[in-house]
């Protein structure tokens, strides 16, 4: 008798469908539909007739964490580690190498988080019922999300704006990487934080020693996340450290750098798995009929919106052009300052980071932590429209040229 092969339920992807699906976790494009398709799903389940359940796989607790902690403290780290990785890049070799050509992202770029971290902090000192910690939450660009919709829409913009936007977005991510080692790390150990420190200086050692084997770098970097995670500085910090530590220059007898193979093959687990899953757990908002009117009236909710949407505006088009006016510094010659105008709107798209530091800003307090989430997602939504609108004029006057 013939035996019947059994059917796999996940069948192993090999050879060019494998490669294929890599690549394609590599576009920008599909990495943020990717990370909206999670983010929907989070919010569908958490209020849904499903939600208890949502809520229970989410606090569940696996080992030393809960399931979000992993997502937050542990996926999150690997789009982290790209981060620094690509900060690291274009501080040796690509635009921010270049002082002529960095400086009006680049004092863009801050402008785009003091001024939205302004205006919070303005509305909620105000209101007696204000809560200024949390300033910090609409200052970051998700650079995902940005670059996606910039991909989508732009196919014939020039590449410098993508390049601006890059810019913007790099020192955008180094602004709340500071941000959150800064003001949101808490009850220091000093003996984990010199442990992490001491695996993540070798692993810079080993990286300029030339040592190529993944097997001595892979529990260096598992122990530098986790001395990281106990030193009470969060964990994602350790994800940027080894990101800066890792060599992006090629040697003569090489084809790419180590930056460039571990970008090549972690990309596609940040965009299809970290990313999202963090996105799973950290978007699930319930949004019953009090909670939307609660958010009308809740100063955190309002200055999260209005930084968002006014202060990145602000921010990024008003820093450009001052920065422009009153300096040497030229705006590139492919560019209008109509294209910086649509991405500093696109510029208020807040989500990833957005989310993890309203978790990290409000500590216990859950409802306000919803309450949060909710407006860095209407924020994020509406740019995301507004900007879409304002990018597809563009891109269709720089077609008929």
């Amino acid at each position: 008798m013939r035996l019947l092969q059994k059917r796999r339920a996940f069948p192993r992807i090999l050879g060019p469908e494998r490669a294929f699906l890599a690549s394609t976790l590599r576009a920008e494009t599909t990495g943020g539909l990717v990370l909206v398709g999670a983010a929907v799903i989070a919010l569908i389940w958490a209020n849904s007739p499903w939600q208890d359940a949502y809520h229970h796989l989410r606090d569940a607790q696996l080992g030393p964490l809960t399931v979000e902690q992993w997502a937050t403290d542990g996926a999150l780290t690997l789009f982290f580690y790209l981060a620094g990785v690509e900060l690291k890049r274009e501080l040796v070799v690509g635009t921010l190498s270049k002082i002529s050509e960095a400086v009006v992202p680049v004092v863009a770029a801050f402008c785009g988080m003091a001024m939205p971290a302004l205006i919070y902090a303005v509305i909620n000192l105000v209101d007696d019922d204000g809560k200024p910690q949390g300033w910090a939450v609409p200052t970051a660009t998700d650079i995902a999300f940005a670059l996606a919709v910039l991909a989508i829409v732009g196919s014939s913009l020039p590449s410098a704006l993508r390049a601006f936007l890059l810019t913007l977005a790099v020192v955008d991510d180094f602004g709340a990487i500071l941000v959150i080692a800064a003001f949101f790390s808490h009850g220091l150990n000093l003996l984990a934080l010199l442990a992490s420190l001491a695996l993540i200086a070798a692993f810079f050692l080993l990286q300029r020693f030339r040592v190529r084997t993944p097997l001595v770098y892979v529990p260096l970097a598992l122990g530098a996340w986790w001395f990281m995670h106990e030193s009470g500085i969060h964990a994602t910090i350790a994800g940027v450290a080894l990101g800066l530590v890792t060599r992006v220059l090629r040697d003569p007898d090489e084809t790419s750098s180590p930056a460039e193979r571990l970008e090549h093959r972690l990309r596609p687990w940040s965009a299809g798995v970290a990313v999202p899953v963090f996105a799973l757990f950290a978007a699930g908002v319930t949004l019953g009929g009090d909670a939307l009117r609660e958010m009308l009236t809740d100063p955190v909710a309002i200055g999260v919106v209005a930084g968002l949407m006014f202060g990145k505006i602000i921010g990024v088009f008003g820093g450009s052009w001052l920065t422009a006016r009153f300096t040497r510094a030229e705006l590139n010659s492919d560019l209008a300052w109509r294209d910086v105008g649509a991405v500093s709107v696109l510029a208020g798209i807040g989500f990833t980071v957005a989310l993890l530091i309203a978790q990290l800003a409000f500590g216990d307090d859950v409802a306000q932590i919803e309450r949060a989430k909710a407006a860095v997602l209407v924020a994020s939504l509406l740019s995301a429209l507004i900007a879409t609108a304002l990018l597809f004029r563009r891109n269709r006057a720089y077609a008929e040229d």
